[in-house]
């Protein structure tokens, strides 16, 4: 069971890699017809939609190492299956930066240097913002949505509309986000792109690991004592 567990979460982070840094790559500013910022928010908030649905029984669809370590933080996920979750996440997320690649680079013109749906800061930051600018939304955004995700799943939340209030605010995340970090919120999704960027880009990333996994802690122990009632583990069945 946990084999299926570790299966369903490699192949939701890779469709949410796969699908949202895709979206940025290859459909954002398309000649004519690119969706844009607000069609890459909805293509991230879609793609955790869909995956809940599909394997939110199956492994509590996390997708996301401070996700999974800030559900950990309230009390929703045990401690003991946190690395073997965020292995598989990575995994997915590289895999899927990894297939990007191979389509992306098909085009005449493409180019790394570009970016690849990279996260950056300072020089690297779509609108140029500082270190500490990007390190404090990252840290917000993502302990928000951590406190969305630990109300959506409580047992008293209504019921089966977790995966949509989920979504509708990584797309809020992201439409707020995207020019001052290009949006992590998720260190597997920024360590895919990361690594084939390279130079710059593994330089930076570190800071969409610790502060997403800073904000994923607040967001899980803020809710844990806002609402201390027993609200079920998000792991699947």
């Amino acid at each position: 069971m946990n084999t299926r567990k570790y299966a369903a979460e490699a192949i939701g982070t890779f469709w949410l890699t796969f699908a949202g840094c895709g979206s940025a790559v290859i459909a954002a500013a398309f000649p004519q017809v690119g969706i844009g910022l607000v069609g890459v928010a909805l293509t991230f908030g879609l793609s955790v939609v869909t995956m809940a649905y599909a394997i939110g029984h199956i492994s509590g669809c996390h997708l996301n190492p401070a996700v999974t370590v800030g559900l950990a933080a309230g009390g929703r996920f045990p401690a003991g299956q946190i690395a073997p979750y965020v292995i598989a996440q990575v995994i997915g997320a590289i895999a899927a930066s990894a297939l990007l690649y191979v389509i992306a680079s098909g085009a005449a013109g493409f180019d790394l240097a570009k970016g690849f749906a990279s996260n950056g800061y300072e020089a690297h930051s779509p609108g140029q913002y500082s270190l500490v600018a990007c390190f404090i939304m990252e840290v917000v955004m993502t302990m928000m949505f951590l406190f969305i995700i630990m109300g959506a799943t409580h047992g008293k939340a209504p019921a089966g509309f977790a995966p949509l209030a989920i979504g509708l605010a990584l797309v809020m995340i992201h439409l707020v986000s995207i020019p001052v970090t290009n949006t992590s919120v998720n260190p597997a999704r920024s360590t895919g792109p990361a690594l084939f960027v390279g130079g710059w880009a593994l330089a930076q990333l570190w800071l969409f690991w610790v502060a997403p996994l800073i904000g994923g802690v607040l967001g899980g122990v803020i809710y844990r004592w806002l609402s201390d009632e027993p609200g079920g583990v998000v792991a699947g069945t």
